[in-house]
């Protein structure tokens, strides 16, 4: 898969699967847009993309869940390389609390991140993509089965796959694709972190543990030329351990 001349937008990229996936496209060609809240990480993951072999990296301070941000970061893209071609919507925020002890706060700081970011920057791209680009949305297997402590989380990737759906409608007649993945246990701090694991509630087996690098080559795939009759889709990249949950 070649991404030569395509310029790509990965949110929450810094670390985890976001990495790795602007990573896998720089190795391919792709000039990044580094997309993250932190200028450190961000600046940090440029310079790993281009030291991978990417032709050109840019680290953009964003805030996905600011209006402003998204904004200035897709209008930033465009002034720098001159096109947009994709979209990785990564960014994720993770809350683990009983649903009893959620606040309304708690809720729409998880939904603004998960969902409302995505929809920001899908937003951006009906409005600026030219046709053939790509949008793929990095949900999660808690769209489908999930866990106790983490109802905020789960409902917002689980709204991330019907905001999937209907993008997908209405991006084909622009000749932009649209899919997601759902990744399930991936090697990132965001799962050995997690406090169900440490009290015993949720159990991971150590062969079902997949590494970002997996999550990112789907990405690469569905981003790609090959992938060009692929829209709509929902793609669990588990190992198969949904199957026996």
């Amino acid at each position: 898969m070649s991404f030569k001349d395509k310029v790509a937008i990965v949110t929450g990229a810094a670390s985890g699967i976001g990495l790795a996936t602007a990573v896998r496209l720089g190795a391919a060609g792709a000039r990044l847009v580094i997309a993250d809240i932190s200028q450190p990480a961000a600046e940090a993951a440029a310079a790993k993309v281009i030291a991978a072999g990417s032709p050109g990296a840019w680290a953009s301070v964003c805030d996905v869940s600011s209006e402003a941000d998204v904004t200035a970061t897709c209008q930033g893209t465009l002034e720098r390389f001159g096109r947009w071609d994709v979209l990785v919507n990564n960014a994720g925020l993770m809350l683990f609390k009983l649903l009893e002890d959620h606040t309304v706060d708690d809720w729409l700081r998880i939904l603004k991140v998960d969902l409302l970011g995505a929809f920001l920057f899908t937003r951006q791209a009906f409005l600026r993509m030219k046709p053939g680009g790509c949008i793929v949305n990095v949900s999660s297997i808690h769209a489908e089965e999930t866990t106790p402590m983490v109802a905020s989380y789960a409902a917002a990737k689980a709204a991330l796959l019907s905001l999937t759906r209907s993008a997908a409608l209405e991006g084909k007649p622009k000749g932009i694709r649209v899919n997601a993945i759902l990744p399930g246990a991936i090697d990132t701090p965001m799962l050995w972190q997690n406090p169900n694991l440490k009290s015993g509630i949720e159990t991971v087996n150590r062969a079902d543990v997949g590494k970002p690098q997996d999550v990112a080559d789907t990405i690469a795939y569905l981003a790609s030329d090959e992938a060009a009759f692929v829209q709509g889709a929902m793609v669990r990249v588990d190992g198969g351990r949904l199957d026996r949950l």
